[in-house]
């Protein structure tokens, strides 16, 4: 199996970038050299993003996937991100349907054969009356990257791991994966990670690097820190990684703190040392 520092990559939303040159200088300061781009401020700003290409390969970056986000989310409480993320609000479906074709188009242009997303809170209950519709548009989400010969992956943590699976079981898109962010179990509060990860083995199509302490108030959030900072049992992570026989992409994410930079490259070298 491929070393875990030549798997690395980091996730440019976590760089805060304001310009491709930004986004570059960046990336090179946390000592890797490969990431997971967010598809959005290209799609929204072409002319500003314009070379962004030829930029990263005459820094000699890689960009291993692909991120989307949705329309209106909100994620000041567990509650207010349960209405409005994902493709689960009816009043945003036909924005975020727009952004996806014109996402699968650059996403095509890059030559990436993998875009995760977070889909929203997805029903448990087939007989909901809510799950039909959001099957529904999953596989039409599937369909339009699959037609462009990507995969998509749904990121974990806004349901429980045998809730994802059960749905992703009926849904039955070969396309469709996870992306398995262990942080979001614990700042979720939806399970353990290691015991999601072995639940959800068989989809693995990428994996996020982020750490995370649990919420002593049932439903608000945990708090995110930095990697081998927080309660993720990363030896027993790594170990199932291993027995799973993943040997994908891992991708470092930090969402809050203000030494991004500085905190994507200590993970970097924690991992690197916790891998050996």
């Amino acid at each position: 199996m491929t070393s875990i520092s030549s798997r690395l990559a980091v996730c440019s939303w976590s760089l805060q970038p304001v310009s491709v040159a930004d986004l570059v200088e960046k990336t090179l300061a946390t000592g890797v050299r490969r990431l997971q781009l967010a598809l959005d401020p290209p799609r929204e700003n072409p002319a500003a993003w314009s070379d962004l290409r030829g930029c990263l390969d005459r820094a000699g970056i890689t960009v291993v996937s692909g991120m989307l986000t949705t329309v209106g989310e909100d994620y000041s409480t567990l509650e207010t991100i349960k209405r409005t993320g994902g493709i689960v609000p009816d009043a945003t479906w036909a924005q975020n349907w727009a952004h996806f074709q014109a996402a699968a188009a650059l996403a095509a242009q890059l030559k990436l054969r993998l875009v995760t997303l977070h889909a929203g809170f997805l029903p448990h209950d087939p007989a909901d009356p809510s799950y039909a519709p959001m099957a529904e548009r999953l596989r039409k989400v599937a369909d339009l990257f699959g037609a462009q010969g990507m995969s998509i992956a749904l990121e974990t943590g806004q349901e429980t791991a045998s809730c994802l699976a059960s749905f992703l079981s009926g849904l039955g898109a070969a396309n469709v994966g996870v992306n398995f962010d262990p942080a979001n179990m614990i700042l979720y509060d939806k399970g353990e990670p290691v015991a999601a990860l072995r639940a959800l083995g068989r989809w693995l199509s990428q994996v996020h690097l982020k750490d995370a302490t649990r919420t002593r108030v049932p439903g608000t959030w945990g708090e995110e820190v930095p990697v081998g900072t927080g309660e993720v049992a990363w030896p027993a992570f790594f170990q199932t990684l291993r027995e799973l026989g993943y040997a994908g992409d891992l991708c470092l994410e930090r969402e809050a703190g203000t030494q991004r930079v500085a905190d994507l490259r200590s993970g970097a070298a924690f991992v690197t040392r916790l891998g050996g």
